[in-house]
């Protein structure tokens, strides 16, 4: 991973999601993604937090996206 990589979005499951379990990910799972710049993963969060075209009416987002810094 790159050190000028500063600008981060971590990424979580939700409480209710069923993917918490632990067979699967468990409830600690984490993902991160690291940019170069604050502009650039604020446009990328906007773009993880929409509403994704293949869900239902209805349905809610099963992740929480939240900005972190090195």
């Amino acid at each position: 991973m790159s050190e000028d990589k500063k600008y981060g979005i971590r990424i979580t499951l939700t409480q209710e999601n069923p993917m918490r379990a632990e067979h699967l990910l468990g409830p600690d799972w984490e993902s991160f993604r690291w940019y170069v710049s604050a502009a650039e993963r604020d446009e990328a969060l906007t773009d993880v937090n929409r509403h994704m075209p293949n869900y239902r009416q209805g349905d809610r987002q099963a992740q929480i996206a939240e900005k972190v810094d090195r």
